[in-house]
């Protein structure tokens, strides 16, 4: 077998034997929802904003209530001819509230509005993290498992080198020095092997560990990818983006927003309340009353006025807290705005470079694969020592593993540019799987 082909062929192996079992991106990521504790967290904190909205609605809305109440007296009268007595009260009645301006409960109202805007973007954010956490674990296991097929090629084609040093040494056509060479090169790519096999093992726990399953095998990318395609636009274009869609600039908007009814609230404190109040009462006696010998209904409706006179400077000192806590959302609105801009033009950037980088070790791995050919021709007509051979191997094999990861790691930074600029969702994920073995 020649060299040029061992490799491939290894690749090929691996994937074949794993095709019953391979899981796509896009598979594994319905099971990483179901299992990833942190988008778990922020899927029910979002689901108790929801509560926490409609009981801000309840502000809002007329409150009933049903009270009732049972005694009995047992009444020892000397003043009239009477004498003692003993006679039960039964009384049942029911109210009713309806704020008519309560300010604070209206700006309370509006919080909660904000608040379930605040928890689809916190969960947005969940999601997009989780999207590139799976990724980042599902390419780490395909580049781990890209290296060691490379170091057992290597390994093998070492083999191979080593074999033929002894026999040229056998017949005289080659020195000790070569055979030693060849079995120094054949240890140092053993103790590599090891090495990838147990980075493998562990980034596969971290696979599984991600998405709640065993011995979980990801799809390989297919051999020919073309990779121009995933970046469009310019990198101004993905900035303005950003500032539209980011799931974190959105919180930090709502915040000031919040930041914003938080000091209305504590104005409120120093407004007055009016509610419109009705109730109706029935009470009822047992062997009559001693005061009226009548059962009783009555109707209530009325205006209940509330006007705070003075609060202790609670409510002054409260309203100044608020104030500079709306100074504190807005510098970190600032802030964040600054943050996301930045990490776009890096994730940019990084796409960018790591498209280039691809290309760049394709055509290395091209003059890499033809200084190795001329390397072993001219080690059989003796023009180069075994250790050119050796030399050139390693750095073939190496090449080929900088560009497997170059070629995972662009695909990484194309996810990582949709989370920056606040667009990444699920359906990127089938795009990806449309470039992995079928």
């Amino acid at each position: 077998m020649k060299l040029r082909t061992l490799p491939l062929t290894l690749a090929l192996m691996a994937a074949f034997a794993g095709t019953a079992q391979a899981q796509s991106l896009a598979t594994l990521y319905e099971a990483a929802k179901n299992h990833d504790a942190t988008f778990k967290s922020a899927r029910s904190q979002y689901e108790a904003t929801l509560a926490r909205a409609e009981q801000a609605k309840a502000l809002l809305r007329p409150t009933a209530g049903l009270g009732g109440s049972l005694s009995e007296t047992d009444l020892d009268n000397q003043t009239n001819a009477l004498g003692s007595r003993a006679f039960g009260t039964r009384a049942l009645t029911l109210s009713a509230s309806q704020p008519l301006y309560r300010p604070a409960n209206q700006a309370s109202y509006e919080q909660g509005m904000k608040q379930v805007a605040l928890a689809q973007a916190q969960l947005k954010v969940a999601e997009q993290e989780l999207i590139v956490r799976l990724s980042q674990a599902y390419f780490d296991v395909l580049t781990a498992q890209e290296s060691l097929n490379f170091v057992k090629a290597q390994k093998s084609a070492v083999a191979e080198q080593l074999a033929a040093a002894k026999r040229n040494f056998e017949v005289g056509t080659a020195t000790i020095t070569d055979t030693r060479e060849a079995q120094a090169r054949f240890d140092l790519v053993t103790a590599q092997e090891i090495a990838a096999d147990n980075d493998l093992r562990i980034k596969k726990l971290a696979l599984d560990d991600t998405v709640g399953q065993r011995e979980v095998s990801p799809k390989p990318l297919l051999a020919a990818v073309n990779m121009d395609g995933l970046q469009s636009g310019s990198i101004e274009s993905w900035v303005a983006q950003s500032g539209q869609e980011n799931g974190n600039l959105a919180q930090a908007r709502i915040a000031e927003e919040l930041a914003q009814l938080e000091i209305t609230k504590a104005q409120a404190a120093l407004r007055p309340t009016l509610d419109l109040t009705g109730s109706y009462g029935m009470t009822r006696y047992r062997n009559g009353n001693p005061n009226s010998q009548f059962n009783t209904n009555a109707a209530t409706i009325g205006l209940a006025f509330n006007y705070p006179l003075y609060t202790g400077q609670a409510s002054q000192n409260r309203i100044k807290e608020t104030v500079a806590l709306e100074d504190k959302a807005k510098s970190d609105l600032e802030a964040a705005q600054r943050n996301v801009a930045q990490a776009t033009r890096t994730a940019f950037l990084g796409l960018q470079s790591g498209l280039s980088q691809v290309k760049a070790l394709q055509a290395a791995e091209t003059s890499s694969q033809s200084a190795l050919d001329a390397n072993k021709l001219g080690y059989q007509v003796g023009v180069r020592i075994n250790i050119d051979v050796l030399n050139s191997q390693s750095q073939l094999f190496q090449t080929k593993r900088d560009l497997a990861k170059a070629r995972h790691d662009v695909l990484l930074g194309q996810l990582r540019l949709l989370q920056a600029s606040g667009t990444l969702k699920a359906g990127d994920l089938q795009n990806i799987t449309n470039l992995l073995q079928k």
